[in-house]
């Protein structure tokens, strides 16, 4: 049994628990809606001409509530995958979950995809729960608002987080007489350390987006967020983010991501020994050749992920 399928039987048993309590929560990342109702200022320009990149497309992958929309042009290669359950509050559900495994799968099986933005489509809700660290490319969490519960322990499954400055994260669940078993007492305290992860979860406590990227300094690792901007520009900075992680080389992005995870799971010796597999893997492609090619014409690279 794979991980993600152990992972959604988890999550799909606190769905039929909880799910009338909205337990997994956050903001939605749409900044469309922040613009019509003037609650952010931003380069609107910037923003259409990235609107004007998305397709929707409703593929074999796509459910009612899970969408896949892959980016154009020059954004090829960056997919988003958008939650839209809004009659259920995004709450888990049977075809959340089935959607989510069918579109985690696809997109591990596609080598145009470069990197994924997983964000909500629905007002001021945000949740899902998955194993992220079984897809291959880099995933980025838009958390824009309230994360809390299931919402961030999927944003702590993701590779990077972005946050905006009304974000609020937290794992209320003892509150509700149990722990957060979709990997938040294991992801949490890896990312800032036992003791502030033991605080977080026993009290239940929020914390706001300012003092989430403060635990990055006290505890000198990568925090609960890589990114920390102003309210309703999450999203932008984390195409930003995709944008630049999309001109890399797919292959060593993908090789890069696999030694970092897997190497984190084994000892040191081990873990070069997987390094060095890893990079191996990245000398006998035409995107190495592409890119000492580049370098020397002093010219940007095109690679095609062989």
């Amino acid at each position: 049994m794979s991980a993600l399928t152990k992972l959604t039987k988890t999550l799909a048993h606190h769905c039929v628990k909880k799910s009338k309590t909205h337990w997994c929560k956050s903001s939605q990342p749409l900044l469309n809606l922040l613009i019509s109702e003037n609650i952010v200022n931003i380069n609107t320009s910037q923003f259409h001409q990235y609107q004007s990149r998305r397709t929707l497309i409703l593929d074999s992958a796509s459910s009612e509530s899970v969408q896949l929309q892959r980016l154009s042009d020059s954004d090829s290669g960056i997919i988003e995958v958008s939650l839209n359950r809004p009659a259920a509050k995004n709450a888990l559900g049977t075809d959340m979950l089935r959607g989510l495994k069918h579109a985690f799968e696809t997109i591990s099986e596609d080598s145009s995809a470069n990197v994924v933005m997983i964000r909500s489509s629905v007002p001021k809700v945000f949740c899902a729960g998955a194993d992220l660290k079984a897809l291959p490319i880099p995933t980025i969490a838009v958390i824009d608002g309230a994360a809390l519960g299931g919402g961030l322990e999927m944003a702590l499954a993701c590779d990077l987080r972005i946050c905006g400055e009304a974000a609020l994260l937290g794992l209320p669940e003892t509150g509700l007489a149990i722990i957060p078993g979709a990997g938040g007492t294991q992801r949490l305290p890896r990312l800032v350390g036992k003791s502030v992860a033991k605080d977080i979860i026993f009290t239940g406590r929020k914390v706001s987006g300012k003092d989430a990227m403060s635990l990055v300094k006290e505890c000198h690792t990568a925090g609960l967020v890589n990114y920390y901007v102003p309210a309703g520009q999450a999203q932008l900075k984390a195409l930003e983010i995709a944008q630049e992680i999309n001109q890399k080389g797919p292959i060593a992005i993908r090789m890069a991501k696999r030694a970092i995870t897997k190497g984190l799971e084994v000892d040191m010796a081990s873990a070069l020994e997987l390094e060095e597999e890893c990079y191996i893997e990245t000398l006998h492609t035409e995107d190495r050749l592409e890119g000492l090619a580049a370098f020397a014409e002093k010219r940007k690279p095109k690679y095609t992920g062989t």
